[in-house]
């Protein structure tokens, strides 16, 4: 198997490079209907098409959310590997929204959908769901360390339904989601200058958390934009770490389609003020 340069670190370049922000490619009805497309298979390639056109270029990561593709049945699947391929090429890291969990051979096959280089839906990084049980999730990372791939856990989410099962607390007092963050720092023990295992943390949490979210790895942050969080939030949220976030934005951004420009200069907006509230946290504290 071909194995590339490990996923943290070129996170951590093209964050660097092209600013700390993932984009979603999220095709739902509603904002197909906003660009004037038809919910259909042709408006879903012509959505998909233009954000690849207006962003793969410039921003960090581009992160598909499989539901709204797979909800076209095969056809749609296509335009989904159309789009990863397209985005890839491009220069974009490619995050899968997928949100697989399972056990045994069932969870082999979904790693292998996502992170096997042969695969038509091969990406940079796959969202995954922890709650079989943390070991559940070894194919995925043991193929992710193979193929330079990376791997985001949810941890502690923005929904607020969340709660329930991710601040349960277990028989020695720590909460469900703080031994899932414990793992992942286990995993990038000796990752440098970032390791590939990130968790999926809410922008939307308030106040520091009480989880250690000091990984060695990324953090996914979805909430930024239309869910009410703002870069200015993050340092809040994410304290040391926040150096090492990945604000999602999807309708904030989208809602500026079919555009090109506009989702172009929309993008940059929100990637420099990202920049420029952690930084100017980290430095204040040095």
């Amino acid at each position: 198997m071909t194995s590339l340069e490990p996923f943290g670190t070129r996170l951590r370049r093209a964050m660097d490079e092209r600013g700390p922000l993932c984009v979603g490619i999220d095709p739902h009805a509603a904002l197909l209907t906003d660009w004037g497309l038809t919910d259909d298979i042709a408006g879903l390639e012509r959505f998909s098409r233009t954000v690849v056109e207006a962003l793969a270029d410039r921003v960090a990561v581009l992160k598909p959310q499989s539901a709204f593709f797979e909800r076209f049945g095969s056809r749609g699947i296509a335009v989904l590997e159309r789009t990863v391929a397209e985005a890839r090429a491009a220069g974009a890291l490619v995050l899968m929204d997928a949100k697989r969990g399972d056990i045994g051979s069932t969870m082999a096959a979904y790693a292998a959908t996502y992170l096997d280089p042969a695969s038509p839906l091969f990406s940079d990084a796959v969202t995954v769901s922890p709650y079989l049980g943390y070991g559940s999730l070894r194919p995925a990372l043991d193929l992710a360390r193979q193929s330079g791939t990376g791997v985001f856990v949810l941890a502690l989410t923005s929904n607020p339904e969340g709660p329930e099962v991710q601040h349960a607390v277990r028989a020695d007092g720590s909460s469900v989601a703080a031994a899932m963050l414990d793992h992942l720092r286990a995993e990038n023990a000796d990752a440098a200058p970032l390791g590939s295992f990130g968790a999926v943390v809410g922008a939307t949490l308030g106040t520091a958390p009480a989880a250690d979210l000091a990984i060695n790895g990324p953090l996914l942050a979805p909430g930024i934009g239309a869910q009410g969080a703002t870069a200015a939030d993050l340092p809040k949220v994410f304290g040391a770490a926040a150096g090492n976030v990945v604000p999602n934005v999807s309708r904030g951004v989208l809602r500026h389609g079919p555009d090109v420009t506009a989702l172009r200069e929309s993008a940059a907006r929100f990637a420099e003020e990202v920049r420029s509230a952690v930084e100017s946290a980290l430095h204040s504290k040095n």
